[in-house]
């Protein structure tokens, strides 16, 4: 890499104008009495020296200007080939370097927007840890943990005192921890890893949720071990039920006074009808092994309220129905949600019927920041803590008449349909029964 032709032949023009300069300088001083001319060529080669020093110092100028635009990292910086700053080679050379630069620093940019994108949507939550400040990662932390304000670990003890811990002390494992999410307490899964930024140490906190999942395994197990109970069940009763149809008929042809016949045949027809009445109480119970299939569709919340409501009122005319919805829409199945209501609020009209002289039940349907919420509460006698989870397990029932097939149904509905259905303790002083979409 030399110089270029331009650059050459002005340096070499203006040296040989200051060499001519001085000479003139040199020339009028050893001349007495030119003091005149002894100026006017000092002032030549003064002139000549700064013309030869800008005519160097312009092209390092030009080039220390690109090298500080590319510390910065501006790549929109330009070295001039042109109008006499010479090295056009150098120019052309360090142009496409930044050319090269900046289209390489556009991918790492478009890399970066995509990765940003990635991990923002992803549906999985990220937490960041960074000096004692934990912040949401993505859209989903954000979502999930929007009951707080700060950014210290111990700002998100409201989710749960161990996670605040987590948080301040990070293992660098996973485990499963129980926070309190959505209004709920859930199952959910934490992941912690150690990273290293700008040469200090931080991490991230993955958290997941469960509950979800969780409550589809055991709704899939459950259904699963009643499938196989009641089919097991049904064809060892259906031989016995045959033989015992067939015994009582040929015991009801014999004739004769022997008492003792007589009590075979009352036996048997007792037998025979124990066993039918046990073969449907199997088959209303296969009812639970059948998963439910959801068929979307957007219906007006208010129209549903007012159908159950005529619908209750018919049934419990004694009983005080209390109905409250919001103007919003519900995306769902609505014959297996009509399904569910109806179990809810039968369940809470036979509670607070024999518990309460003056049985009491309110319906409400509104849209929360969690989703669709429809609770049905009563002035029954509540649910105990201890019983709360085992209620919504098939064949479970508190009440001698009961089956123990609606809750469970009910909450095969809300884990299909993707929500959750929980039991609290109602205002009213009963039970609340809550579905979340």
């Amino acid at each position: 890499m030399g110089f270029d032709g331009r650059f050459t032949l002005g340096l070499v023009f203006r040296v040989a104008l200051l060499v001519l300069a001085l000479m003139m300088v040199v020339w009028a001083f050893r001349t007495p009495s030119f003091v005149m001319v002894r100026l006017v060529a000092v002032g030549i080669a003064g002139v000549a020296a700064l013309a030869l020093w800008y005519h160097v110092e312009r092209t390092n100028l030009a080039l220390a200007r690109f090298l500080e635009a590319l510390r910065i990292g501006d790549f929109a910086a330009h070295f001039p080939e042109k109008g006499g700053a010479g090295f056009r080679a150098l120019g052309t050379a360090l142009n496409e370097t930044i050319r090269r630069l900046r289209e390489q620093r556009g991918q790492t940019d478009a890399e970066l927007r995509y990765y940003e994108a990635l991990i923002d949507d992803m549906p999985v939550a990220l937490l960041t840890v960074d000096a004692g400040r934990v912040e949401p990662g993505n859209k989903a932390a954000r979502r999930l943990f929007s009951r707080h304000a700060g950014v210290r670990p111990d700002d998100y003890a409201t989710y749960g005192a161990t996670f605040a811990q987590r948080l301040a002390e990070p293992r660098g494992d996973e485990e499963m921890l129980i926070l309190n999410l959505d209004g709920r307490a859930k199952r959910t899964l934490v992941r912690h890893a150690a990273l290293n930024r700008l040469g200090r140490q931080t991490s991230a906190v993955v958290v997941q949720p469960m509950q979800g999942t969780l409550d589809a395994v055991e709704m899939a197990a459950q259904t699963d071990i009643v499938r196989v109970l009641t089919h097991e069940i049904l064809n060892s009763l259906t031989p016995v039920m045959s033989l015992a149809q067939t015994t009582a008929a040929l015991l009801g042809e014999v004739e004769g006074g022997d008492p003792r016949i007589a009590d075979a045949r009352e036996a048997t027809r007792a037998l025979a009808r124990r066993t039918e009445g046990l073969r449907h109480f199997i088959d209303s119970y296969r009812a639970v092994a059948r998963e439910p299939r959801v068929v979307r569709q957007r219906f007006a919340a208010r129209a549903f309220a007012d159908e159950h409501e005529r619908l209750f009122r018919a049934e419990w005319p004694a009983v005080t129905l209390h109905a409250a919805c919001a103007d919003t829409t519900i995306d769902g199945d609505r014959a297996l949600l009509s399904q569910l209501l109806l179990n809810l609020l039968r369940n809470a009209a036979q509670a607070a019927t024999a518990h309460a002289a003056d049985p009491e039940i309110r319906l409400a349907i509104e849209r929360t920041a969690d989703g669709i919420a429809i609770t049905v509460e009563d002035n029954g006698p509540g649910v105990p803590d201890k019983l709360r989870q085992e209620v919504f397990l098939p064949f479970f029932t508190t009440r001698a008449e009961g089956t123990g097939v609606g809750l469970n149904l009910a909450r095969q509905i809300a884990v299909a349909h993707g929500g959750t259905l929980d039991v609290a303790d109602s205002p009213l002083g009963g039970a609340l029964f809550r579905l979340l979409l």
